[in-house]
């Protein structure tokens, strides 16, 4: 008998939410976690994140898109309209490659992520796992911007900072480890939200300002609820202050600043109430969200460095 680990209720943080599962565990069968994705499904979910290869019964036979466990799993996301991130050893052509694939409401593949960096485990497989070949995808889900990276990832700036070029809001990590701090690095340097789904049945959620604001750990199965708002928005003092508080005089029955980092100088700004979005209120206002400002700065900068070096005729 599997014993779970489970929050009392979906932890609300904000007004607009989305509502996640993340399942970690190890070793189950797929029957078994059918059920239980079948079960947590039928709570009323906006996403469902499993973790890395986790079918063990396929670990030695990639499978291909339309195997075993990708069509049990888009059935079960129909069933429910819940977007599930179903990471597979897969076979793609003849290569073998480990990969996250993102099924939407209607039990549709959207997005395939195959792992850009596998751990040296894999490459004594036979046949070996491959390096993915492109930058990790961004996709426009109903709710927001989803990327996905798989566990060695972590260890690779260049991997993360494509999700945030890309404007991702949230990242989905399937892992065989923990990470901990190592992935909230990456949350605080490029502000979106990290959740994670691992063999060693345990759970982070990292906020937009790299906050850990969700850490769950159980003996056999994981299961942890989270509601998330992407519509929160994180800025810098710099040249936003009396644009802010212009918006929060003439909105502030609508819109707050949920956080003032001091130290950071950096603020969080939510809506108040649904069918609001603070975001595109702070926008309409001149406010330049945080990671816009330092892409900004960043290009500005280097285009200034490039002229100082272009030697003169």
């Amino acid at each position: 008998m599997m014993q779970t680990s489970v929050t009392p209720a979906y932890r609300q943080l904000s007004g607009r939410p989305v509502r996640i599962t993340s399942l970690s565990f190890y070793d189950k069968t797929l029957e078994a976690i059918a059920e239980l994705v079948d079960a947590e499904g039928a709570q009323g979910v906006d996403l469902i994140a499993l973790p890395e290869t986790w079918n063990m019964q396929a670990k030695n036979q990639p499978e291909t898109l339309d195997g075993p466990t990708v069509t049990r799993m888009a059935e079960l996301a129909q069933k429910h309209r819940s977007y599930l991130v179903c990471p597979i050893d897969r076979l793609d052509g003849e290569r073998r490659v480990n990969s996250a694939v993102l099924i939407d409401r209607l039990g549709r593949i959207v997005c395939v992520y195959d792992k850009i960096y596998p751990y040296w485990s894999e490459f004594n497989l036979t046949p070996i796992v491959q390096p993915g070949q492109s930058e990790p995808p961004v996709y426009q889900a109903d709710f927001g911007r989803i990327g996905m990276a798989i566990c060695f990832d972590v260890n690779f700036p260049s991997v993360w900072q494509a999700l945030a070029d890309q404007g991702a809001e949230l990242i989905i990590w399937p892992s065989a480890y923990s990470a901990g701090t190592s992935l909230q690095a990456h949350a605080l340097n490029h502000h979106y939200a990290i959740v994670t789904s691992t063999y060693t049945k345990d759970c982070i959620v990292y906020d937009i300002n790299g906050q850990e604001i969700l850490y769950e750990k159980s003996e056999d199965l994981n299961i942890s609820r989270v509601m998330l708002d992407l519509d929160r928005g994180i800025y810098h003092e710099n040249f936003n202050m009396a644009k802010r508080d212009q918006l929060l005089a003439e909105h502030g029955d609508e819109v707050e600043m949920e956080q003032w980092q001091t130290r950071e100088q950096w603020f969080i700004l939510r809506a108040k109430r649904p069918g609001v979005s603070a975001r595109q209120l702070a926008c309409q206002y001149g406010l330049e969200e945080l990671r816009d400002y330092l892409v900004r700065s960043r290009q500005a900068i280097d285009q200034m460095r490039a002229k100082r070096l272009t030697p003169v005729a």
